[in-house]
């Protein structure tokens, strides 16, 4: 297991897409619900305890070698927006470009050929951290701070808000986030014995809403 792998894969510089999307925080800016710091912990916060507890469990078991096809399936149940999922896929199939270039691997390769359109990003992330040597801790641990960390950038850009005032926000986060991937690695490992249906499917109502007016602006910095 090689922790430099994991700053790699988790760093906001790996060509993986993320730099387009703002996990929901453009409609939330135009809607109001995030105007300054204090906004922007509450919808990390929320949306870390829902799309980022299920997003680090589909990696977890990823990682754990638990069938793709089972995986996709699962997250495309558990997330109503048909904009979100196709954004899901979009960025799933960005990283399993990159990871395919970065760690090559038999499972990538498989997985590139049973969904040439990009299966769900969580689930590649999981397969790119197997592939990688790294374990379903750090894939939950990965999934589960880009949950937060796409907003907390993007709100940079969308208020200007002062970039120290931003990483504060995630640094207050870290206990939670901890915690959300211990939980995530726990569903997981049921998988094998109980099916995906041991995985969380925590909802955000507002977020898959949001979702669908975002995708229907005419304009708009972030594709998701």
């Amino acid at each position: 297991m090689s922790r430099a792998a994991l700053l790699v894969l988790a760093d906001g510089r790996f060509p993986a897409g993320g730099h387009a999307h703002s996990g929901g925080a453009e409609e939330a800016v135009k809607a109001g619900r995030i105007t300054g710091a204090g906004d922007l912990e509450d919808f990390c916060r929320g949306r870390l305890h829902t799309a980022g507890l299920v997003a680090a469990s589909l990696a977890a078991a990823a990682a754990l070698g638990v069938p793709p096809t089972d995986l996709d399936a699962a997250a495309d149940a558990r997330t109503a927006s048909p904009a979100l999922r196709a954004a899901a896929r979009r960025l799933g199939r960005q990283l399993t470009r990159a990871a395919r270039a970065v760690w090559p691997s038999d499972e990538l390769d498989a997985l590139a050929r049973e969904f040439p359109k990009g299966a769900h990003q969580p689930v590649v992330l999981g397969l790119t951290a197997r592939a990688a040597g790294l374990g379903p801790a750090d894939a939950a641990h990965c999934a589960a701070y880009e949950s937060v960390s796409g907003p907390a950038t993007a709100t940079v850009r969308l208020l200007g808000l002062d970039p120290f005032d931003a990483t504060r926000v995630l640094a207050r986060l870290a206990p939670e986030l901890d915690r959300v991937a211990d939980a995530a690695v726990e569903a997981a490992a049921r998988v094998r014995h109980d099916g995906c249906g041991a995985l969380p499917a925590a909802g955000a109502p507002l977020l898959e809403i949001g979702g669908e007016v975002h995708a229907a602006w005419a304009v708009r910095l972030f594709a998701s």
